[in-house]
């Protein structure tokens, strides 16, 4: 019998139990000013998967930590896509993932849609969404209780990564598929009210990953990842980087349909840490992959084309794209591996200074073991490794009660142990990131490693019934 997948085991192995419990503090205590809470996606099967098994494929399951009057408290739960559904009630696994041929799958739905990769907050619930697409579903922000998929006024399905600006409260989001039209955006406010929808003329199937929008703009991406049209005809995931094709960049007006498109090197970008305008321009500010599909290692055995996959090497760049000239400004930031980024959320969609980041490791698989304070106006970074056998998760800025500086506040992640065989929650004050964490607390439940995270404010909370 082949060895399990990588992504099964240690830090990654799914945990079985949906739980709701207090967090106890190893060292120091939960500052009083913090509270909202902390909100993280990653996959978690419920069954044991068929076949080889990609990072991707597994359930969405939310862990959450809740912050008040000096406490925290923990839950986690899956979320009830129709999907998850379906297996519970067969008691078995119905889908293989994408490393598999798909004439064996569901022919309702080819791909499962997990829901599994990020999650947001807007009109009063927690969105749950997938990479490739899938029906974004509702969760309650302060219970993870199921409220249903869709969202009023959205498309009926879109991409992970989709945006909220904190001061409309609108959403940004993406669609994307084998068929025209391959890339379709979408804006729509609180309540379901003005859904504008614009679809983008790109060449064939492809594979966007983030979005961003500023003020006055939205900005989308064609990047140079195709899928292979005949091995779709065969009903497999293939896709290929064409280093012959540059990258583009649409940018139009946030609920317009003038597309003004850019490019750029050619490169994967997986995701961006925020844009904004700049006087006749829009900056980007993001991660560039260079080579996002390297070479399978035969060490891998059955499992090396998804461990190549997610093998990532990504750097810190800054895009400025003219729009009196057409033309586009590149440059790297910074050289070290990271990824994942995050910035203080209110200030989304305008110039913001400082990104947090999370390093690489040089493990066999993806895993994130130290932390990154960027300034993204000079490239100086602050980085705390997070020492031996430790792994991280994406953080997110929750700002201070009553902050008003971009960078007045705290830094939250899950970080799994593997020497202490437990799974922790550090805070870290943003403006003092290398002197450690303020307070570490215990988590009484395994939090596997998983995808992305976000923050919402204690005051949004009590806007929630």
């Amino acid at each position: 019998m082949d060895a399990p997948s990588p992504y099964l085991v240690g830090p990654y192995a799914p945990t079985p139990e949906e739980v709701a419990l207090d967090c106890t503090p190893i060292v120091g205590a939960v500052p009083t000013d913090l509270r909202g809470a902390y909100v993280r996606n990653g996959p978690n099967p419920q069954f044991a998967p068929r076949g080889r098994y990609h990072w991707f494929d597994g359930d969405g399951m939310l862990h959450a930590a809740w912050f008040e009057g000096g406490r925290a408290r923990y839950a986690n739960r899956y979320v009830r896509t129709a999907a998850f559904e379906r297996e519970a009630a067969a008691g078995r696994a119905l889908w293989s993932g994408i490393m598999e041929p798909l004439r064996d799958n569901p022919r309702d739905m080819p791909y499962k849609d997990a829901a599994n990769t990020d999650v947001c907050f807007h009109d009063g619930a927690l969105i749950a969404t997938y990479y490739v697409g899938g029906t974004p579903m509702r969760v309650h922000p302060r219970t993870l209780a199921p409220l249903g998929g869709g969202v009023a006024g959205a498309p009926a399905r879109f991409s992970a990564h989709a945006k909220v600006d904190p001061a409309t409260g609108e959403l940004f989001c993406f669609d994307f598929g084998p068929r025209p039209p391959f890339l379709r955006y979408a804006v729509v406010g609180p309540g379901g009210r003005d859904p504008h929808t614009v679809p983008l003329e790109v060449g064939g199937p492809r594979l966007p990953h983030d979005m961003c929008f500023t003020k006055k703009h939205a900005l989308l991406m064609d990047l140079p990842i195709h899928f292979d049209l005949e091995q779709m005809e065969k009903g497999r995931w293939r896709t290929t980087f064409r280093r012959d094709v540059p990258a583009r960049f649409a940018i139009l007006p946030r609920r317009g349909t003038a597309v003004r498109w850019f490019e750029a090197e050619p490169c994967y970008v997986y995701h961006a840490a925020n844009a904004w305008d700049d006087g006749d321009a829009v900056v980007m500010v993001g991660c560039r992959v260079d080579d996002p599909l390297p070479a399978p290692d035969p060490a891998d055995g059955p499992h090396a084309i998804a461990m190549a996959n997610l093998r990532v090497r990504a750097r810190l760049w800054r895009w400025r794209f003219d729009l009196a000239t057409g033309r586009t400004e590149e440059r790297c930031l910074d050289d070290r591996n990271t990824e994942f980024p995050a910035i203080a959320g209110g200030f989304r969609g305008q110039r913001t200074r400082f990104a947090y980041n999370v390093t690489l490791a040089t493990t066999r698989t993806l895993g994130f073991d130290g932390l990154v304070k960027y300034d993204t106006d000079t490239g100086h970074a602050e980085h705390l490794p997070l020492g031996p056998g430790r792994f991280g998760s994406e953080m997110a800025f929750a700002p201070r009660e009553g902050a008003t500086a971009e960078d007045d506040g705290y830094l939250v992640t899950f970080v799994r142990d593997e020497a202490e065989g437990r799974s922790e929650l550090w805070i870290l004050d943003a403006r003092q990131l290398t002197a450690g964490p303020i307070a570490r607390l215990h988590v009484p439940a395994r939090v596997p490693l998983g995808f992305h995270a976000t923050w919402v404010t204690g005051r949004d909370l009590d806007a929630v019934a």
